[in-house]
């Protein structure tokens, strides 16, 4: 088993056994408050496509749900940069693939566009992933990311469903945009569940 499934599985076990107390009472105060602003797991389909934008759903291969993901979702910083660029909020997460295919850890910057006065929004993260996945000479059914760090967007739509919690069907994508000797991009689907605190 490799260093980063190791510690994606640590990190995973962790967040599950502190999820069900954050979910607790997110209204009295918190350790936490001010600087997390929402905890998320959820559950994914593995590499439905290789693309970026998520526009040939027709060709999508959903029939392997084998994703768990885990993301901390930060207050956006009191800074003029961030407000100049939209407040996003910074963000750290895992999707940790449970069957043999390839396992990623992301950062990046999460922006999300309030659809009018309604509970629902629209969402985009740009950022880096790091990869356990071979480079190159990948076996069938692995991804060659030439990279072993490569760039991460997700993009999502979601509803908040009271106060507290959030649900949000997110596409995410990792690849290198042509910059190393092999560019395999790794797509995955499915639903992230948040608590906000």
């Amino acid at each position: 088993m490799s260093v980063l499934r190791s510690f994606l599985f640590s990190a995973l076990g962790l967040m599950a056994a502190a999820a069900p107390v954050a979910a607790q009472d997110l209204m009295d105060p918190h350790p936490l408050a001010g600087v997390v602003d929402e905890l998320r797991i959820g559950i994914h389909a593995h590499n439905v496509d290789s693309t970026m934008l998520p526009f040939s759903v027709q060709n999508w291969d959903l029939s392997h749900i084998e994703d768990v993901s885990f993301d901390v979702l930060f207050t956006s910083p009191d800074l003029d940069a961030f407000r100049w660029v939209g407040a996003p909020r910074p963000e750290v997460g895992a999707t940790l693939n449970l069957g043999e295919g390839d396992s990623i850890a992301h950062l990046g910057l999460t922006w999300q566009l309030p659809l009018f006065e309604t509970p629902f929004y629209l969402e985009g993260t740009f950022g880096a992933a790091i990869n356990d996945g071979y480079l190159t000479g990948a076996p069938e059914g692995r991804k060659n990311f030439g990279c072993r760090v490569n760039f991460y967007e997700r993009f999502g739509v979601g509803a908040n469903v009271s106060e507290n919690m959030t649900a949000t069907l997110t596409y995410e994508h990792t690849s290198n945009n042509g910059w190393c000797d092999a560019n395999d991009g790794l797509s995955n689907f499915g639903l992230r569940v948040g608590w906000k605190f």
